[in-house]
């Protein structure tokens, strides 16, 4: 089996590359990144040493650099980890989002189609449903339920999932989505909640908080994701649409808190309201546990002190990526 992932020096999409090598030993990886400023080949260390794994600087609107990796290479499956991912700055610059979010997806599909892949999945969040108010408690997002994106973000990841389908649809692409809830683990660049508030009260800084904190997210460990997509890739329906969601509903001050309390240090600055900010997400993630038996295994207080844990051991790779000028929210 060869497998191109794409966005495999970020967050999400280097954890799963560590995680199908270290499962599969007969699997080939392609990696396909752009190396943003969220996007490190440090993510990637041990695994680069792999003879299974083969890396390509690219950008995935490049149409000619992409479809030349799939002639040479000629990848089984192809997974789509690569997006701009950060709200905040799909508020400050939408084009950016527009281009790879959305141009990028249909350049892979086009590749897809091309080369006859066995399968395309895009990677998707929770954040295309828009949201739920805070009262609401009862309800939850399921795949069926229509699109409702609130920043520039979550519409161009709505925007690349619908291509997706139609891409089903029009031309039988063979494709799945996933649409998770956030992630924490190792390797998150610390613009997000969790490392963002690990590394700045490691540093002694400010922990900012939007409005009063009261903003709801379900988190799910990072590895449970992988977990989960490993049975989409292998047993999943095409043209279907899995949440995965872990059913940890946290505000963002008592995710802010937590960590406070475990690194007993900390202080928060709150901020003015993020514009359009989302008050709660919450999946019903019964479709994937049904049809695929998956079930994620790691409770939120324990994902938060291995989370912990790892920043505290690998200051190194945080210290490195991060820009001194920048000012992280």
């Amino acid at each position: 089996m060869k497998i191109l992932i794409t966005g495999g020096a970020g967050f999400i999409g280097g954890n799963f590359i560590h995680y199908i090598l270290k499962k599969y030993k007969n699997y080939k990886i392609i990696c396909v990144d752009k190396l943003t400023y969220a996007g490190n080949l440090s993510t990637l260390n041990t695994a680069l040493e792999s003879p299974n794994l083969s890396f390509f600087k690219t950008d995935i609107t490049d149409k000619d650099s992409i479809f030349s990796i799939f002639e040479n290479e000629h990848p089984d499956i192809v997974i789509n980890f690569a997006a701009e991912s950060h709200v905040d700055r799909s508020i400050k610059d939408p084009q950016i989002f527009t281009i790879t979010n959305i141009v990028g997806t249909q350049v892979l599909m086009d590749a897809c189609r091309e080369y006859s892949i066995q399968q395309f999945h895009q990677i998707s969040t929770d954040e295309v449903y828009g949201d739920f108010p805070l009262d609401k408690t009862d309800l939850f997002f399921t795949e069926s339920m229509p699109l409702r994106a609130s920043s520039p973000y979550s519409a161009s990841k709505a925007s690349a999932d619908l291509l997706a389908q139609a891409y089903y649809k029009t031309f039988k692409l063979p494709i799945t989505i996933s649409r998770s809830s956030n992630n924490y683990g190792p390797y998150q660049f610390p613009e997000k909640l969790i490392p963002l508030t690990i590394v700045n009260a490691l540093n002694g800084l400010d922990i900012p908080i939007y409005g009063v904190g009261k903003n709801i997210r379900d988190w799910i460990y990072v590895e449970d994701h992988c977990k989960a997509l490993d049975l989409i890739i292998h047993k999943g329906k095409v043209g279907e649409v899995y949440n995965i969601g872990a059913g940890n509903e946290k505000t963002n001050l008592e995710i802010v808190n937590a960590i406070i309390d475990i690194l007993g240090k900390g202080k928060i600055q709150f901020v003015q309201e993020r514009p359009g900010h989302d008050l709660r997400y919450a999946l019903n993630s019964e479709k994937i546990k049904n049809n695929l038996g998956w079930e994620p295994k790691t409770s939120f207080e324990t994902g938060l002190k291995q989370t912990i844990k790892w920043y505290l051991d690998n200051k190194k790779w945080w210290e490195d990526i991060m820009d001194k000028d920048t000012i992280y929210y």
